[in-house]
């Protein structure tokens, strides 16, 4: 796919769960102005990583001011996993299926899009809408020079997908297959939008700092022959003690993938990075840093560079939000 041919680069931003006046801050530190409701920038485009929604105090605010941007050719977007949690939790499951929703309403997910459902309550069209909308989100993008994806971009998985969806949209089929654990559409789905994780030994379990208990941990992609699970790791939340120097198995390490420091940069979300931020390889940059815990809302000026520059990040601190516990 060919760089928009009136632009002098880009301007991707990580996560924003809901942190609405945090993106406009952003945005407005970016040169972007708001004109006729949508801000623009007389030679940029924005390309917004997903994870619009969940979580923050002005979910509706975020996802109104990227649906415009979107809409009026101002900027891109692609899937994060809470846009397709949403889409699965309120989408029913098949009338021959044994569950009632795609994504089942347990206590645990709906913790998760709680504040969503919250702030749009009073707006049920406008969240009709959005879900609508978030159907249109491809899984990746492709330009002249980048490539962007909310969690991990794995060569196989992405052919395989835009053999079957050139476009890399999703439709309803699509998703109902995802929710079948083992399907081709669920290995998609969760790999671009998940990225990859390894199950802790059993009786081991994380305490993360968002109040959920977890059984696995994240891992990332740029380690070329990784040994260890402190190889790998990449989240906020230590491992339990002594596991870093544990032996990755050979069906661990075989579930893991890699991408090559020859490809094309890649921007990332997902990650929930922290501090200041840094890249973990001169061709991947992650953007998210926990804006909603109050972190930072970061941006990554774009400028058709190969080899990616610290010293292009922008950020704003997100303490002014007012977020909730």
């Amino acid at each position: 796919m060919a760089q928009d041919s009136d632009v002098d680069g880009y301007d991707l931003i990580g996560d924003v769960h809901g942190c609405g006046q945090s993106l406009i801050r952003l945005l407005e530190k970016l040169g972007y102005r708001a004109e006729d409701g949508v801000f623009r920038h007389p030679r940029r485009r924005v390309i917004f990583l997903g994870d619009l929604i969940d979580r923050g105090p002005s979910i509706r605010l975020a996802v109104s001011v990227a649906k415009r941007m979107v809409d009026a050719g101002e900027a891109r977007i692609v899937m994060g996993n809470h846009e397709a949690n949403a889409l699965a939790y309120c989408h029913a499951a098949p009338s021959d299926s044994e569950r009632e929703w795609l994504r089942d309403h347990t206590p645990r997910n709906n913790r998760i899009i709680g504040r969503t459902l919250e702030q749009f309550h009073a707006f049920p069209l406008e969240w009709e809408t959005c879900l609508s909308w978030f159907m249109t989100l491809p899984l990746c993008l492709e330009l002249d020079g980048l490539r962007v994806v909310h969690a991990c971009w794995d060569d196989s998985l992405v052919a395989a997908f835009l053999k079957r969806y050139p476009n890399a949209r999703i439709d309803r089929e699509f998703l109902i297959e995802s929710t079948r654990h083992g399907s081709l559409a669920h290995q998609i789905l969760d790999r671009l939008t998940r990225g990859t994780q390894l199950p802790l030994p059993p009786g081991m379990e994380i305490h993360s700092g968002d109040g959920f208990t977890r059984r696995s941990f994240r891992t990332h992609f740029w380690c070329r022959n990784p040994r260890t699970y402190g190889d790998v790791v990449f989240q906020p939340d230590n491992l339990p003690p002594a596991l870093e120097d544990r032996p990755l198995r050979t069906d661990e390490r075989a579930r893991l993938t890699y991408y090559p420091e020859s490809a094309p940069p890649l921007f990332v979300g997902h990650y929930w990075c922290k501090g200041v931020p840094a890249l973990p390889r001169s061709n991947i940059a992650c953007l998210d840093y926990s804006a909603v815990k109050y972190g930072r809302l970061v941006a990554y000026r774009w400028e058709g560079e190969s080899r990616l520059d610290a010293n292009h990040f922008v950020w704003v601190d997100v303490s002014q939000e007012g977020i909730r516990g």
